[in-house]
């Protein structure tokens, strides 16, 4: 089995650029993502054959769940697919949570994430009737989203808690990422995330792109190109006024990694 390492702005995947003998199962890509035992990563990257693409995708969490789409993880496959397999600078990948389309400047990547969709949220419906949350979204990019506005920085409150609470909640069955946003300028946002799967992570495409869908409803931001500050870095989200998302933000390779015959047997 051989990976590819890279990642965006701290938030690592890995490509499964030559597959073991045999399918990955759940319990498999939760030792590989496993920071002490395994590799390490915030996620798998399986290339597939995907028909009305160029190329297909699967995406799977660090607890061995898939994941229906990622805006780094798409972001980070488009860079390997340059580096590793010649592909041109522009082509459309498949995922289950749809299709993008994806250019490689160099170091910057950008993917067209779709149409988003986004539902105003009682916080009460999802459990956080007491807590300060100023306005609730559940936002759909292709997969789900739940975006929590605070009126002050999110390390000044308990973020971490909630994101687990919301991410399990009822109100998602198929569970939620989490953001919690504090709108600094009108284009610009501040965000913590808590992913699906995955816990507490640095930066997040998805997340960022549901987080400016939202802050556009909500009459925070314009339409136009919203910069979306994480513990990881700076992302740009452009929303459409249909609300059409085209993430932006660098991708950096980390390392070619060959797993051992032994570690993969045990």
């Amino acid at each position: 089995m051989k990976l590819r390492k890279y990642h965006g702005l701290g938030n690592d995947y890995l490509v499964l650029e030559e597959p073991a003998t045999r399918a990955l199962e759940p319990e498999q890509i939760r030792s590989i993502c496993d920071r002490h035992r395994g590799v390490g990563g915030d996620g798998v990257l399986l290339p597939v054959a995907a028909a009305g693409a160029d190329y297909g995708l699967r995406i799977y969490n660090p607890d061995g769940s898939e994941a229906e789409k990622s805006g780094n993880g798409l972001r980070i496959f488009a860079r390997w697919l340059v580096d590793r397999r010649g592909a041109p600078p522009a082509f459309s990948v498949w995922t289950p949570g749809g299709v993008a389309g994806c250019r490689v400047l160099g170091e910057q990547i950008e993917v067209a994430m779709g149409r988003a969709e986004v539902e105003a949220l009682e916080p009460a419906v999802i459990g956080l009737g007491d807590a300060p949350i100023r306005a609730a979204y559940a936002v759909g990019v292709g997969n789900p989203h739940c975006s929590l506005f605070v009126d002050e920085h999110p390390d000044a409150l308990p973020w971490r808690a909630w994101g687990a609470a919301v991410e399990v909640h009822p109100r998602f069955p198929g569970r939620s990422n989490v953001q919690l946003i504090q709108v600094l300028t009108s284009d610009r946002l501040l965000m913590r995330i808590w992913e699906r799967g995955a816990g507490e992570t640095l930066a997040s495409g998805s997340s960022a792109c549901a987080a400016a869908a939202a802050a556009v409803v909500a009459g925070d931001c314009p339409p136009g190109r919203v910069r979306v500050e994480m513990a990881g870095g700076v992302l740009s989200v452009t929303v459409a006024p249909d609300l059409s998302l085209t993430l932006l933000g660098p991708v950096s390779p980390v390392a070619e990694i060959h797993m051992d015959e032994r570690w993969i047997t045990a």
